[in-house]
Formats: structure tokens, sequence, C-alpha cells
């Protein structure tokens, strides 16, 4: 028996060679197959790195609230990936990227539902110097999502659930696509020279706005401003903020290394390798930033402002992340750490609730990051890049301050006093997240 079973095994081995050159032989596919493959292929692991980034936001913030609030976080997190999902496939994607079929030249996209390719390329001829559309769909989803999850953190703790997820469904179907249409989609802004890379603007200060706006209507946590003091509310849990902002970290590769878009060429892939380290960097810079801007000016180091600080370099660093050195890419981090220290305590005075601190690490980091490009990057203007960020902070804004009041005025956005103090897992949701320990 043993005999057979060694005779047999040689003859496997002696076959695998030519079975390799065969293979190698019948399915080497030609040049512009290959860049298909490649950059569809990036599209779909950047996007589920991408993907990973909501797991983070949920974690960052189930652990930057209150335990009595931890549920409704992880509820709002999970619900508002699956209606991003929907509303950008029903009408999101192709306002977003409307080709030829503009409703309005520039401005407004088409409505129309995204398609996919159908199973194995059937009966058409793909465009071979691209990706995917299914690809392409799937990574740029996963954009809107993030957007949409920045609201989330800031109205914490005080929201009501379904208020929140019509808002996320108005944001992730409509204000979303048509504002990044206008820069990534061929619109008016693009045409006009404006440059984010990855989205300091066209996502994270679009989160950023929508969630200033839902913040100055929804008003403060009771008890959040007494007698002039700010008083600090400790988060439940800093073990899994510092693993959600971790996972962020992470997914952040994805976010801004898929977008090079291509990966069908050498100097393509070096591009985004140096993405990679430019995006390591500036999270380090930011970090670092925040730890020793807190030690001096606390006497003791704040980790929630090095999460964060970690979390404003990756925005500040997302407009422009391949141009820059390793230097530089830190630098433009470390800057984005030092607008978190020093923004946190401004917006309190201001007596504006952001529980996470996601005003602060998105729209003003992200302001910063899509000025930095000027730095850098040649092909920007200074003019250009502030027109930019003005437009689409108005049109974001007012429009997110405009459904916000209409839900106010309607079903109401808060919870009752009563419901606020006992925590909404157990007012909304009636469960809570950790029901062996007590409420605090």
């Amino acid at each position: 028996m043993t005999n057979y079973k060694t005779i047999a095994a040689a003859a496997v081995l002696l076959a695998l060679p030519s079975l390799g050159m065969a293979q190698e032989a019948d399915v080497t596919p030609p040049n512009s197959e290959v860049g298909f493959i490649f950059t569809t292929f990036m599209f779909l692991v950047a996007g589920f790195l991408v993907f990973w980034m909501a797991a983070g936001f949920a974690m960052l913030e189930a652990g930057l609230v209150r335990s009595k609030n931890v549920t409704m976080q992880l509820t709002k997190n999970i619900a508002l990936f699956a209606i991003a999902a929907i509303a950008y496939y029903v009408v999101g994607y192709n306002l977003m990227y409307p080709g030829d079929g503009w409703s309005v030249d520039g401005i407004l996209g088409a409505f129309a539902m995204a398609e996919l390719e159908p199973v194995g390329l059937e009966g058409m001829e793909p465009d071979l110097t691209y990706a995917s559309v299914g690809s392409d769909f799937f990574f740029q989803l996963m954009f809107c999502a993030t957007t949409a999850s920045i609201v989330s953190g800031t109205l914490a703790e005080r929201i009501k659930l379904w208020p929140f997820l019509a808002f996320v469904v108005v944001l992730t179907a409509f204000i979303y696509p048509i504002q990044a249409s206008w820069k990534w989609g061929g619109g008016f802004l693009d045409a006009g020279g404006f440059q984010d890379f990855a989205g300091s603007t066209v996502v994270h200060s679009v989160g950023g706005w929508a969630a200033l706006a839902g913040a100055l209507l929804l008003g403060p946590r009771i008890g959040k401003y007494k007698g002039g003091r700010t008083i600090p509310f400790m988060g439940s849990n800093l073990p899994l903020a510092t693993l959600g902002t971790f996972i962020l970290w992470l997914g952040w590769f994805g976010f801004n290394g898929g977008s090079q878009l291509y990966m069908d060429t050498a100097g393509n892939v070096a591009d985004i390798s140096r993405i990679f380290s430019n995006t390591n960097t500036a999270a380090a810079g930011g970090a670092i930033a925040a730890l020793l801007l807190t030690q001096l000016l606390y006497k003791k180091v704040d980790l929630t402002m090095v999460l964060n600080g970690a979390l404003a370099g990756l925005v500040s660093i997302t407009a422009e992340p391949l141009t820059p050195t390793l230097g530089e890419a830190t630098l433009i981090g470390a800057v984005g750490g030092v607008i978190v220290v020093f923004a946190v305590p401004m917006l309190d005075k201001l007596k504006i609730d952001d529980v996470v601190g996601a005003i602060p690490v998105h729209l003003l980091a992200g302001i910063w990051g899509t000025i930095a490009v000027v730095l850098t990057n040649d092909a920007a203007s200074l003019g250009q890049q502030l027109y930019s960020i003005v437009v689409v902070g108005i049109f974001t804004f007012v429009v997110s301050f405009v459904i916000w009041f209409l839900l106010k005025m309607t079903v109401g956005i808060r919870v009752g006093e009563e419901e606020e103090i006992t925590g909404l897992d157990m007012a909304e949701l009636g469960m809570e997240a950790y029901p062996e320990f007590s409420k605090s």
C-alpha cells in the first residue's frame, strides 16, 4: 500500500510543472484585461477595508458614550450602514456619477437606480481600461456610509432613533451624492480645478456640517453645561474606543489607497504604496501632537484627545495623501491633532455638545486638510480650494438644517427628559449593553 502511494505521489509531482505551464499559457489575459482585473481587485479589497471602518465607528462611539446609551449607538451604526447601502443603490450612485446623463449639467446628476454588469459579462464588451461597475459601486458606497457614521457620534445620547434614520436616508440618497458629483462625478467644482483626492471635504466635512446642523437644533445633553462650566461625561469603555480608533486607522488605508482609482501600472502601484505610508505617518503625527499638547496644557495626557488626534491626522491627509513627503504628511497630520485639542473646548464654550468630537475631527480637520493640499500639489489653488469648501459647506449645512428642522417640527428629534436620564438603551430599545452592571 505504501509503495502505491509513493508512486502516485511521484507521478503527481512530475506532472505539476507541465500543468503549471499549460495553465499559464491558457489563461494569461491581454494587458488591458490584466489592468481591468487588478483595478477591480483593488476596489474590492479597498472597499472591504473601508467597510471595516463601520465597525471602527461603532466601537469608537460605543466606547465614548455612557453605558446606558451603548446599545443605541450600536443600533444606529448598523442601521445607518444598511440604509446607506439601499439609498445609494436606489438613487445615490447615479446622482453622484451621472456620466453623460446630468439632469442639470455639472450640478444635478441622473435619477436612476444603479445597475451591475451581467453575470460573467455575458453579451457585453466591458471597458477594459478601468474596472467593473460592481467593484466601483461597492467601493463608493463605503464612502457614502462613512459620511453618515460621522453624524451618529455627535448627536449621541439624546436623539431619537427613527428621526435620525430618516435623516440618514436623505443624507445618503441625496445630500452626499449631489455634492460629491460636483467633484468626483465631473461637476462644476472639478471643472474649476478643485482638488480633494479622497474626501477631506467631500466626505468628512460633509459629515461634520450635517452633524453641526443637527447639534445646533438638538441642543446639549442634560447637565452638560452648568453655571458656566462644562461637566465631563466619561465614556463607558476606553479600551473599546481605542480598538475602534485602530480599526479606523486600518480602514483608512483602503479609504485613501483605493482612491488612486487605478492599479494597472507599476507607477500606480508605487503611488498606492506611497499613499499608505503618508496616511500612516499623518495619523501618527496627529496622535503625537495631541499626546504632547494635552500633557503641556493639562499636565496629564488625555487618551480621548490622542485617539481623536490620530483620526484628525487621517482626515487631514485625506485630501492629498499622494504628493507630500513623509515629513510633510507628518506635519499635516500633526496640525490636525492640534486642531482637535483646541477645538473641543472651543465647542464646549459655545455650548455645542459633540459627544465624540466628530466636528473637530471631521469638519475642522477636513477643512484644514483641503487647504493643505496647496502646500504640496501644484495643481491646487488656494482660491479654488476655499471656494469649494464654502460651496459644499453652505449646501450641506443649509439642506441638513432644513431637514433636521422639519423633523423637529413634525415628529420631534429629541427624547424626553426622563428617557434621556434613564438612558436611550432602555427608553428607546428596551435592552442594555451591560445588563450585569449598574447604570452610570
